[in-house]
Formats: structure tokens, sequence, C-alpha cells
């Protein structure tokens, strides 16, 4: 879904889309500038209007995350007598009144330093022996609750010296959604395993705007062929599921003339029905049930912003939708300010969500499609389009009918194209009442920036991240990502003179023409690895799309949406594959990779070596990222470390690696 080219407005409801002369299904207010900011210092809508939170600089090395989750060390303390033992006991941690912290003796005094909450009091007790739970005689500030119960309150204390603790932990049985990686099928482009549903071209449609053939039986055989097991991944975004316009030749508008069908699926026709050209609703539960049997989570991509002008539903209740006239980018019907009511094109109406029957409507039909097939979550297109009322209706409809029953917490993450408000993006952020995480547009910026194209040096990347790891919220599951369906593939931003120059660019100037092939140095594939390290070593649930395993070659849509490349690797492509394998392989035996806070321990003279640890309970990990083309000597590595992606020996990081090590 390439961005369409329309001015660009820097207002303060700047929300990029993301939109395809094709699909239409979220269209951008504008394709990004080039550049209109510093990492360096900007800090009005926000990179670093963070609280304080951000390092003054990339060397830095207190760890990083939101005042919620920083703990400070206070020491209690109490007079020996007689007794022995005491511990304390109270509201610091959420088990801390049932399971107590022991007190050490030291000379006349029992003493124990406990991480507490950053800026919050604390009740508490000391238990002697226990069973006896007294106050401490030593702090004469307490509180009594209307049952006559008396605590001792250590009064807020905020530090400067803070650890950060995780946050809540799901109880057993309950999957945690930090630990996921979400790779991203493009259904018909993925891998066609039967060939009966694969239809007749479309009339009028150029070649590459034409369905491909992949389906669910195909993705169904790559799970029971451990394709995506042995990869490493346990979440598959698949393609909207529903029916789709698929006899409708596109008008190819925003820019490009060519035609497409709706292989993309972001036409819907009948949003009750599933696609045929993937399969039959039998055949999609069997994907899911293969999935679940692999402990894979399959996320559907759900469109609700519009449906195609053909469907039953739009001609039945045609005040369930926007009205006709308004056309997204028309004088009347800007992007920045009508985006969630004005139609992508004249063949896609739009949504009216301020009515509660239409809303009702698709609300009903997004958790029928859980119900009926199993699915664990929705990546949910072009979030920003709708009306809020939509959202907070699905997410509470999800709690009390899909999660209820399951046990389960269903991960919702939203598209909100936009790479510099991260106030905007954050401001759908919120598990209980709406979504769990976006995909990071902010993030992906200053890794392409840095490691693949070499624009900046890595200490703003390091900069970035440090003020981005809390800010939108200590519950929140981001979702990074490098490569999408979009942009070009990021192959080519990684070669030694990048294809594009634009970070953004959507590549549509190859994307029929002067199609771009296989770069012939080992270069880029290194630099894609890099890119991809930075997000499989860090908190987040990491995007790997179809391809990018590989360095699939691409331009802009449809160029980018390449059927998947199954026989025939080079050794370039067989290298960068079996790369992500070992990060994966790596971030799946180590919990302090998905969960763990960041210390940056060394940046080099050069601002391209990055160094930090990455720590939680019971496990630390270093990682160094060389993103320069030379080879760099790693600083702050304790004494006595395994390196684990090559095995090697001493703290030279090869030009274009990334090497991870732990204590021995």
């Amino acid at each position: 879904m390439a961005p369409v080219r329309r001015a660009l407005l820097l207002l303060p409801f700047l929300a990029l889309g993301c939109g395809d002369p094709g699909d239409q299904s979220d269209d951008p207010y504008g394709k990004p500038p080039t550049e209109t900011f510093d990492a360096g210092d900007w800090d009005g809508g926000g990179y670093y209007g963070d609280g304080g939170t951000t390092p003054e600089t990339a060397t830095d090395t207190k760890p990083v995350c939101d005042d919620a989750l920083k703990r400070c060390a206070v020491e209690f303390t109490y007079k020996a007598g007689a007794e022995s033992s005491v511990e304390v006991r109270g509201d610091h941690r959420a088990d801390g009144w049932t399971k107590g912290d022991p007190m050490t003796k030291s000379g006349d005094t029992w003493r124990a330093s406990i991480p507490v909450p950053y800026g919050r009091a604390v009740q508490y007790k000391l238990v002697l022996n226990g069973t006896t739970w007294i106050t401490d005689p030593g702090n004469p500030d307490t509180i009594t609750d209307a049952t006559g119960n008396t605590n001792s309150v250590k009064k807020p204390t905020t530090c400067t010296d803070f650890t950060c603790a995780e946050p809540d932990v799901p109880p057993p049985g309950v999957y945690d959604w930090r630990d996921s990686v979400i790779y991203f099928v493009f259904v018909d482009r993925f891998f066609d395993g039967d060939p009966s549903n694969n239809g007749s071209a479309i009339p009028g449609v150029d070649s590459e705007g034409q369905y491909k053939g992949g389906d669910w039986a195909g993705v169904k055989k790559k799970i029971d062929e451990n394709y995506f097991t042995d990869l490493g991944v346990n979440t598959l975004w698949l393609t909207v599921p529903v029916q789709n316009a698929d006899e409708y030749a596109g008008l190819g508008v925003g820019g490009d003339t060519h035609k497409y069908s709706s292989y993309h699926g972001y036409w819907p026709l009948d949003v009750n029905a599933p696609e045929k050209r993937f399969g039959t609703m039998a055949e999609l539960k069997a994907l899911v049930d293969a999935a679940h049997a692999k402990k894979i989570k399959i996320l559907f991509d759900y469109a609700m912003v519009h449906v195609h002008k053909d469907a039953q539903v739009y001609k039945d209740n045609p005040a369930w939708f926007h009205g006709t006239g308004c056309i997204c980018g028309s004088s009347s019907c800007p992007w920045e300010t009508t985006g969630d009511r004005c139609w992508f094109t004249d063949y896609l109406p739009h949504w009216n969500y301020t009515n509660s029957a239409a809303r009702d409507y698709s609300v009903n039909n997004a958790v029928k499609w859980v119900k009926d097939t199993g699915a664990d979550g929705f990546r949910l297109d072009a979030i920003k389009h709708v009306d809020g009322s939509w959202l907070t209706q699905l997410r509470s409809k999800i709690q009390t009918e899909v999660d209820a029953t399951t046990k389960q917490r269903f991960y919702m993450v939203g598209e909100t194209y936009d790479f510099g408000n991260r106030d905007y993006l954050k401001s759908f952020v919120d598990p209980a009442t709406k979504l769990d995480g976006q995909f990071d547009f902010p993030l992906r910026l200053r890794i392409v920036q840095s490691v693949l194209m070499r624009q900046k040096g890595i200490d703003e990347l390091a900069s970035f991240m440090d003020s981005n790891d809390g800010f939108y919220g200590a519950s929140a599951i981001m979702s990074t990502w490098v490569g999408n369906h979009d942009l070009g593939r990021i192959i080519h931003l990684a070669e030694d003179t990048p294809l594009w120059s634009d970070p953004y660019s959507d590549g549509k100037d190859k994307a029929w023409f002067g199609k771009p092939g296989l770069p012939s140095s080992r270069n880029p594939f290194e630099r894609v690895a890099n890119a991809l390290a930075v997000i499989l070593t860090n908190k987040g649930a990491p995007l790997l799309y179809y391809g990018d395993e590989i360095g699939l070659p691409g331009a802009g849509d449809p160029d980018n949406r390449r059927f998947m490349q199954w026989s025939g690797l080079n050794a370039d492509q067989l290298w960068l594959q079996g790369r992500v394998k070992k990060l994966l392989e790596i971030r799946n035996a180590h919990p302090a990779l998905r969960r763990g806070a960041r210390k940056t321990l060394h940046i080099s003279d050069s601002k391209k070596l990055w160094v930090y640890s990455m720590t939680t309970a019971g496990d630390t990990v270093y990682v160094a990222i060389n993103a320069g083309d030379s080879a760099e000597t790693a600083s702050g590595l304790p004494a006595g470390v395994d390196e684990l992606v090559t095995g090697m020996v001493g703290t030279s990081i090869p030009a274009r690696q990334t090497r991870i090590f732990v204590a021995k």
C-alpha cells in the first residue's frame, strides 16, 4: 500500500497513512518529506519530551524506563533484640504482603535494601520470627485504614540511580505477548497450496496487480513443514481474510496509472464470507489449528475503514456510511482534517461509526471472525481513519466475549502511519480500553537512518531508543519493524549506495520499470542483519516482512510484494537467512532480550559501534552492533564472556556485524 503523492501540511493533526493505487486501504495524508527535523534537537511532538528519562549523552549508563517501572533502593532497619529473623512485608511489589524480604543482622541492627516504586509512598510492616507483625518502631509515620489496621509508611522516594522492574507477568498459562515475534505472511504472494482456487485473471489488470495464487493451504503447508518454527517466529500476521471485490479492476488513482486486483484484501465486498481465492472457512480454521499445534499465534489483518461500493452492506444500509462527494485529498475534504470520514476513492464508502448500528455491525463481525476461527489477535488497518468509539467498543466486546472464554489476552496492534508524532501514536494505546501497541514508525525511521542508510550516527539511534523505551506506557507492547508492504524492500536501502535517498520512499519510481535485482555484494545483507538485530535484541513484538529474511528484492508496490522465493537462494541470501535464525534462537533463549532494561555501555568515537546490555531477573545479555564499514573494538563488556552469534574470541567487532555475549 504505497503512499500516494499529495502535498503534506505539517499540522497538529499530522498522521500520515499508507495507501495503494490498487488497494486504497490506508491512504496517507501525503508522502512523508525526506527530512524536516533532526533527531538531535526536536522536542515538539516528541522525541525528547519524556519527563527527564532521556540520558543526556549517548554513553549514559543508566537504564531507561518510564516512572511506573523505576525502582529506588531504600534501606529498612530494625534494632536487634532476641528475635531470630526479621522480614519486611508491604505493598512495594505485587506479592509483597505474602512474600517477605528478609533482613540481615549486622551487629545490633537488622538491615535490608529493598527496591521500592519510584515516587510512591510504601506501606509496610516488620514480621518477627515469621509470626509477629509490628509497625516499624524506628519510623513514626503510619496510616490506619477503615478497619483499624495500622501500617508504617515510607514517604515517596525518587532517585537518579534507579533500576527498572518488569511489567506484570501474565499468570501461568497465559501467553505473554512480549515473547512474540511476528511474521507478516502476504497470503496471495506466499505459497500456492491449492491451484484449484486460483481463479481467472481479472480483465484489464496488469500482471503484477493480478492474484498470484497464494492461499491458506499454502500457508498451512509451510506451517506443517516447520518453516516458521525453524526460522524462530511464533506469530503470523495474515492478510485480510474476508471476501474482496476481486472481479473489479482498480482505477489506478493516487499517482499510478496501472490497474490492480484486490489480492491485498483491502476492498471488502462481503465481510461475512472468506476470500474464495484463499480458500474456504474450513481451510482457514485448519490453518489456525495447525499453527496452534506448533505454538504459533495468528493475527488477522482486519480492514474496518471502508467497504467496496458493490458491497451489499453498503447498498442495504447507506446511512451506515459517510455521504458521497467527500473524496480524501480534495479541496473540500483534506486528509489532515477529514481522514476519519472522507472516502479514499469514489469506490470505497467510508464507515460512519458515530452511527451505533453501523458500529455494532462491524464490531460484531470482527468478534465473530475470532470466534469462528480461533484467531489470537488483530492487526487493525489504518486505525486513525475510524471514529474512536469503534476501537473502545471492540476492546470491550473482546474482553467479555473472547478473553473471558479463552483465558488469554487477545492482542491488538494498530497501524498509524506517522513517523514523527509519537504522542499521536500513543493516543491509541491503552491495553485496558484500546490497543496493546502500534507499529513503531518513528523507531523504524531511526534504524534505517543509522544502520541501513548510514545517514546518521548510531549514537542518535541509541538516544532516540532511550527516549522511546517507556514512551507508550509500561504495559504497551509496540511492534518494532524495518520492512513492510508499503515501502521499497529494505535490501535496497542497505546497498553501498542506497537506491533511494529518502528512508520512507515509496519506491514507486521503479515499481514497474527498471525494477531492482538482488545486490551482488554481501554488504547490504550484513546491514539488513544489523537492522534486524536492533529489533531482535530489544523489547517489543518485532515484525519480519516475508522475504526480508532472505533479502528479497523489490521496489515500490506492487514490486515489493513479489512472490516468495522458495528455491535458488544464493550464498548471500542463505547467509542472511542463517543469521536471522541465529538471532531469533538467541532472542528466544534469553528473556532479557524480550523484556529487559537496556544500558548503553559504549559508543565508539566513530559513532558506528553501539554496545549495550539487556538485563532482567536472572539474565543479562550484551549486544555489540557495528554499523560501520571497518572493524571496531567493543568496550564495556565484562571480563570472561561467551559470544553467541559466531563463537568468536575477543572484542573486535567486524564491519557490518552484530555480536551477542553472555557471561561465562
